[in-house]
């Protein structure tokens, strides 16, 4: 009897695919029968697409033969009732706002969500009638609620970032509370739009299973603050919230949290963002150009996905959140506003691909917006969401489109494509209303993402306006040695929305550091 561990093999897509020849390529490896082997383990997969012809696939394994069993995953998390114990407000239970929560029950702190949205099975009835042109919900629909703006986008769980430390602890978590196995040894591990929303409700009982309390539909109106201090909080309802410690984790949507920080003279500071549009090819192209295949993809390989970048006159043009197999779906928080976002179930099995392809914007290139002072990104950002509400039918949520090649020639389309958006596009001149300095770079980064995935610059791509929402172009600063607001002790900016993360798991992470923090001081 014997075990293997972090065995490595180079496989065809087929032999991944298939077990029993997978169980052949390994057998060679190990030098043994195939009848003797019993399980195997992923501990990693990718893919290797680079060579025309050669597609490969790698993998480490544990392998174990006979009557040997892989130990089961041990999980690092020890929950403990909280109930009676110190309070700590989170403010948004998008992942900063959740996992600074489990995390403050490991270390024996009581965490108090308030969040403004709904439940999950509550936010998705909002957001099935959002599709259907049946009205927004300001509080309710793809930014705001249960889980954040990640629960119905893909799940992505990549991060290039290893700034802030490791993140298995995050994808464990995940894993604990209902995600599947693949989340743990994918390269680009994902969860799914359909599988997410589970996950996030069993996230939810635990908190409620050992103390932690959540108030939904519960909107944050002011911080209390005496001599620089937090004292607790106020929400919309009158209802006054006593804390010695506020961790604010209400992501980048929140534009009216940074209004009433403003008011209420909580530093902020401008920040870079980028801002663009939507692009959306048939997915059979974007698997014939990433594998080399004009029959795409085959009956063994994922999707295929892309990740571009350009530098045009200064400023960076690149692909955001590339949802293979995925599709578009309308992400505003008000009335009056026109934004997209993409997504992916978990099979990623849409005959659409779509990434959002933004521009890097600095706030020295927000000249026409300085009267607003540390609000001119977010100024800027409204204005380019009321241009595309307009030139769609922003009330029904129809978002402006027009044909990719017409766009980088500069010309009006006849007409267009079928789409992945449920509420439907409208035929629309985006590079009329579109800014200047947005439109040039994106039209000459097109060109050079075609010189990259050549055909990738078609007419049978449309885009679909706007992507606005990256990131924040705010940052509420603090001390990085204690995680506090700069000024106010007991804040803890958290999160994509404070300026401090870019995705599910680096906000998560951010959350655990805050909760650990806090902890500290006790």
């Amino acid at each position: 009897m014997a075990s293997y561990k972090n065995i490595q093999v180079v496989v065809s897509p087929k032999q991944a695919f298939v077990q029993s020849e997978l169980n052949e390529q390994i057998a060679k490896k190990i030098g043994t029968k195939v009848s003797r082997i019993n399980t195997i383990q992923i501990i990693k997969k990718s893919t290797d697409a680079r060579k025309r012809n050669e597609i490969k696939i790698n993998l480490t394994l544990n392998v174990y033969t006979d009557n040997t069993q892989p130990d089961k995953i041990e999980y690092p998390f020890h929950y403990q009732n909280v109930q009676d114990k110190k309070p700590v407000l989170i403010i948004g239970a998008g992942p900063a706002g959740l996992f600074a929560a489990l995390r403050l029950i490991e270390l024996g702190m009581k965490p108090i969500i308030i969040e403004r949205g709904k439940m999950v099975s509550d936010r998705k009835k909002d957001i099935a009638l959002l599709n259907r042109r049946e009205g927004l919900n300001p509080e309710s629909n793809y930014c705001f609620g249960e889980g954040g703006a990640g629960t119905f986008s893909d799940g992505k769980l990549f991060t290039r970032s290893k700034k802030k430390g490791d993140c298995s602890r995050i994808l464990l978590n995940f894993h604990i509370h209902g995600a599947q196995d693949t989340i743990l040894y994918e390269a680009h591990p994902h969860i799914g739009t359909d599988k997410l929303p589970t996950v996030i409700k069993n996230m939810r009982e635990t908190i409620l299973k050992y103390g932690g309390e959540i108030h939904f539909e519960t909107k944050l109106s002011e911080l209390i603050i005496q001599n620089d201090t937090i004292k607790g909080i106020k929400t919309v309802d009158g209802k006054q919230w006593n804390a010695d410690d506020v961790i604010l984790a209400t992501g980048h949507s929140a534009r009216d949290i940074y209004e009433m920080l403003n008011q209420q003279g909580v530093d902020l500071e401008c920040k870079g963002f980028a801002m663009g549009v939507r692009v959306e090819h048939q997915q059979l192209l974007i698997d014939q150009i990433q594998y080399h295949s004009k029959e795409g993809r085959g009956n063994y390989l994922p999707a295929a996905a892309y990740n571009l970048v350009t530098q045009v006159e200064g400023r960076g043009v690149y692909s955001f959140c590339m949802c293979p197999g995925g599709f578009i779906v309308p992400a505003s928080t008000n009335i009056g506003e026109g934004v997209v976002n993409g997504m992916s179930s978990s099979l990623r099995n849409s005959k659409f691909a779509n990434s959002g392809i933004v521009v890097e914007i600095r706030p020295e290139d927000l000249t026409d917006y300085q009267q607003y002072g540390v609000m001119a990104g977010l100024k800027f950002q409204e204005e380019y969401e009321r241009l595309s509400y307009e030139n769609g039918e922003g009330d029904k949520a129809i978002a402006p489109a027009q044909r990719l090649r017409d766009f980088v020639r500069g010309v009006a389309s006849t007409d267009l494509p079928s789409t992945s958006y449920l509420p439907g596009i409208k035929n629309s001149p985006i590079h009329e209303w579109m800014p200047t300095f947005l439109r040039a770079r994106m039209q000459e980064g097109f060109k050079a993402f075609d010189q990259i995935m050549h055909g990738f610059l078609t007419n049978d791509a449309i885009i679909i306006g706007v992507e606005s929402r990256t990131s924040s172009p705010l940052r509420i600063p603090r001390n990085e040695e204690t995680l506090e607001h700069i000024r106010i002790k007991g804040l803890y900016p958290c999160g994509e929305g404070a300026g401090y993360a870019g995705g599910i798991t680096s906000s998560a992470v951010d959350g655990e550091r805050c909760a650990e923090m806090i902890a500290l001081k006790y």
